[in-house]
């Protein structure tokens, strides 16, 4: 049974009031996993009553994996000069991205490293051609690091350089480069990278631009419940003054091959947190989970702990797979049987949520 404040907690969010930073901490500490899951499970309903699970088709294309910034966390990047180092010439990401298109994607995901020979005539080159080829693919691309990398290159403030690439054809931001939204955790694990407020800042920038974003949080490394607790009220904060954000998207950091090593992750945990994020998060309407990074049966557990999306297919992954972490990959037809095995009706979707096809 739940202890009298988890309970009370979880009413007052069930009952449509805000629970404070203190009480979501509540939860982590005390709050029982299927209570939990259960309450998540009603409010999810309550924000997306229909008893649709919305997934993509995509392909996320790497297209380089040179990076001065060196996270701690990953094992795919590489130092400049490094010869396992490259960077995809436009021919090839148009060839991936024409690959891409014939199996039904409608979204592109360019993600890179801080690759220093890169620069914004580049992006701009790639996705106005992209755009030119394919006009029916959304162009989701860039983290908030390789926008802060384009501003400090181009010496243009934030606005300018995504005005550019937006006119080039960018649609939208992946939340990638989050990670915990907290400078003490940041400083531990990626020391050189993009502040949690200049994430923050950048998102902004977009969402003042018109265009939608969303948001991470890689959780399981060094970051403690406080800290996730401080990265959800964060991006609830920025919600609330721009209502941007299409979606969160809560993942587990996986530690083969990387610098930082160290303590991975439940499922328990990651599906709790999934729970907790969805009460907490009153103001996003959608809540993906993550298969990619905990594995398709747990993916499909996320649906009865709040999440009503499942995020891609993912015709192409690297990152991850760099780790040494095993999947396998996701075709449309196991992610429809997926969804349908749990008692949900599959819909495709596109970037913006918006359905494309009901199974």
């Amino acid at each position: 049974m739940p202890s009298s404040s988890v309970a009370s907690v979880v009413e007052k969010a069930l009952s449509g009031e805000r629970i404070a930073p203190k009480e979501a901490l509540v939860l982590f500490e005390e709050g029982d996993f299927l209570e939990l899951g259960q309450a998540a499970f009603l409010a999810r309903m309550q924000k997306v009553p229909e008893k649709e699970v919305t997934f993509i088709i995509d392909r996320n294309i790497n297209y380089t994996n040179i990076c001065l910034i060196r996270c701690k966390f990953c094992a795919f990047s590489c130092s400049p000069g490094d010869p396992r180092g490259y960077v995809l010439s436009l021919s090839e990401i148009l060839k991936r991205v024409e690959e891409a298109v014939s199996k039904g994607a409608n979204q592109v995901m360019l993600q890179g490293g801080i690759n220093p020979e890169l620069k914004l005539d580049y992006f701009e080159t790639v996705f106005s051609e992209i755009k030119r080829k394919f006009s029916q693919v959304t162009l989701h691309s860039l983290t908030a690091p390789e926008i802060e990398y384009l501003s400090r290159s181009s010496g243009l403030s934030f606005r300018e350089v995504l005005k550019r690439l937006q006119e080039a054809g960018l649609s939208s931001l992946p939340g990638g480069g989050a990670e915990v939204l907290v400078d003490r955790v940041r400083a531990s694990i990626s020391p050189r990278k993009t502040s949690s407020s200049t994430w923050l800042k950048i998102h902004e920038e977009a969402h003042k631009l018109g265009m939608k974003t969303t948001a991470t949080m890689v959780i399981g490394h060094k970051e403690t419940f406080e800290d996730r607790v401080e990265h959800l009220f964060k991006l609830r904060e920025l919600q609330d003054k721009t209502g941007g954000f299409i979606s969160f998207i809560p993942w587990i950091y996986h530690s083969g091959r990387t610098a930082l090593g160290g303590r991975e992750t439940s499922s328990f945990d990651y599906l709790k947190t999934v729970a907790i994020s969805r009460l907490f998060l009153d103001n996003f309407r959608n809540i993906q989970g993550s298969w990619l990074t905990v594995g398709k049966e747990v993916g499909q557990l996320s649906l009865f702990f709040g999440a009503n999306d499942l995020g891609s297919i993912m015709l192409e992954e690297n990152v991850v797979k760099a780790t040494g972490y095993e999947f396998s990959g996701m075709s449309e037809k196991e992610m429809v049987d997926l969804i349908r095995r749990a008692g949900f009706k599959p819909v495709q979707r596109n970037t913006f949520f918006e359905l494309l096809k009901v199974y």
